[in-house]
């Protein structure tokens, strides 16, 4: 039976999702461990994507072939049995043959927080990167329409990566402020959506729209970043404790 898992996580205390060979703690190894004690047998676990370290999931999903058949409450609570509390399997169900959590996905959404504020909340610093000097929001959505559109993101990924072409079509940047009653102050969130992203993207996105937000760095060298593909011309990359993984999208007939 081929399963679909959409997952949870705090990916404070994970090296990313993916397994590695030091044997260090990933989401995908954990998931996979759990899954062989229930099916009897080593079995391989597929991702939508492939999360850094530090980075977490409201909605991840992944792909499993099983040989034991369960209903998706079942299955869902044997995992969660097997897991410990940093993540979680929130739903379970079963699927086409053909579906695959990566290769069947059409788009991700990720969001970037920043806690705006003098102090790091305790309620707030794991899931937002802290930043204490003022931030113009203004200049940030201003700045945030010229990622939308097709464009190679060479000036706004890792240096190495593994893939035939850095274009990458994205269809949705928006930034925008709420207060947060956790933290009592100021969130600002960067909400990206594409049909892909390299690895860096959205963090390295996010780092070059504090830049500007802070007056450190203006739309037209934003620009000049994509149009010349320079990595110098865009800002730092933000760290992964800010990012989240919000949802992988998929057709309707999936």
């Amino acid at each position: 039976m081929n399963y679909r898992l959409i997952i949870q996580y705090d990916g404070t205390d994970f090296h990313g999702w993916q397994v590695q060979g030091t044997g260090a703690r990933t989401v995908q190894g954990e998931l996979a461990r759990a899954l062989s004690l229930i099916d009897g047998r080593a079995v391989v676990v597929n991702g939508a994507g492939r999360t850094d370290a530090g980075v977490h999931a409201l909605g991840q999903v992944a792909s499993v072939e099983l040989r034991r058949e369960l209903s998706g409450d079942k299955l869902r609570a044997a995992v969660n049995g097997n897991l410990a509390p940093d993540v979680r399997v929130i739903e379970a169900e079963t699927v086409r043959e053909d579906f695959h959590a990566r290769y069947s996905a059409q788009g991700k959404t990720y969001r970037y927080r920043v806690f705006n504020a003098r102090y790091a909340s305790p309620f707030v610093s794991r899931y937002a990167h802290t930043d204490a000097r003022p931030l113009d929001v203004a200049r940030m959505q201003e700045c945030a329409r010229l990622f939308v559109g097709t464009h190679d993101w060479t000036a706004f990924s890792a240096a190495q990566a593994d893939v035939e072409t850095r274009v990458r079509h994205v269809t949705r940047l928006e930034v925008c402020e709420r207060w947060s009653e956790e933290g009592r102050g100021r969130l600002v969130e960067i909400t990206a959506s594409a049909e892909g992203f390299l690895r860096y993207m959205v963090r390295s996105i996010a780092g070059t729209l504090l830049e500007v937000g802070r007056g450190q760095m203006d739309a037209a060298q934003v620009a000049r970043a994509l149009d010349t593909r320079e990595r110098s011309l865009a800002g730092a990359t933000a760290p992964a404790k800010g990012l989240t993984l919000v949802e992988v999208h998929y057709g309707s007939d999936e």
